[in-house]
């Protein structure tokens, strides 16, 4: 099914209705970088770039509902509910819509859904290149500053890290955990060559900030 520039700006437009008063980390600027990086993958691999595209629009439309849920609802799944009902609206063939509802429910880091396909995959690289390098750490941070949901940093990271738990929504939450439990593994993740190249570079500035971070909480720079 080719998509039209005409029906990506309407989903474009029910896209972005899910993000009003979202939270700074995963507001609009956030799918923005990741259709443009996803758009860039999919140009390297091959990928669909219409299905690409319109799953980047669609990726986090479930993310409201589990920040108010407090990790009690998956966003992936819950987007991907939300992404057929959008598509189907919209007249889409089944294949198309499967295909970006896999995207969707695929593209997260903490569930059990693997992505099967070079959309899918072009995506979850996209979206977890920007929980990396400078926006990253950014994101990290400010996912941190929202109200009620972690610290800065606690001093336990590493001892946390370690027992393999997850910490998300808790009271030893922090920017600090985020980066020691999942950032910092991101680049192993990447499933495309061109994520991979990429996720290199990002992880060198973030491993360099965090490092600083330590010395400089310690007092010794």
């Amino acid at each position: 099914m080719r998509i039209s520039r005409e029906t990506i700006k309407e989903i474009e437009g029910m896209a972005k209705k899910y993000f009003q008063g979202a939270s700074g980390c995963h507001d609009w600027t956030h799918v923005e970088r990741v259709r443009n990086v996803a758009l860039h993958i999919a140009r390297k691999e091959g990928a669909d770039r219409g299905i690409v595209e319109v799953a980047a629009l669609l990726h986090d439309i479930g993310r409201k509902e589990e920040m108010k849920s407090r990790g009690a609802i998956c966003h992936a799944e819950e987007g991907a509910i939300l992404s057929r009902k959008i598509l189907n609206k919209l007249r889409f063939d089944e294949e198309t819509i499967e295909a970006v509802a896999h995207c969707v429910l695929a593209h997260r880091y903490r569930n059990e859904h693997i992505p099967q396909t070079v959309e899918a995959k072009s995506i979850f690289d996209a979206d977890k290149l920007d929980s990396i390098g400078a926006v990253g750490v950014a994101r990290d941070f400010l996912f941190a500053g929202h109200p009620g949901l972690g610290n800065l940093y606690t001093g336990n990271e590493k001892k946390l890290a370690a027992t393999g738990k997850d910490y998300s929504y808790t009271e030893e939450d922090s920017a600090v955990l985020e980066y020691e439990v999942k950032l910092k593994h991101i680049r192993e993740k990447m499933l495309t060559r061109t994520g991979k190249a990429i996720a290199k570079e990002r992880h060198l500035f973030m491993k360099q900030f965090f490092d600083r971070f330590w010395r400089e909480v310690q007092g010794t720079v």
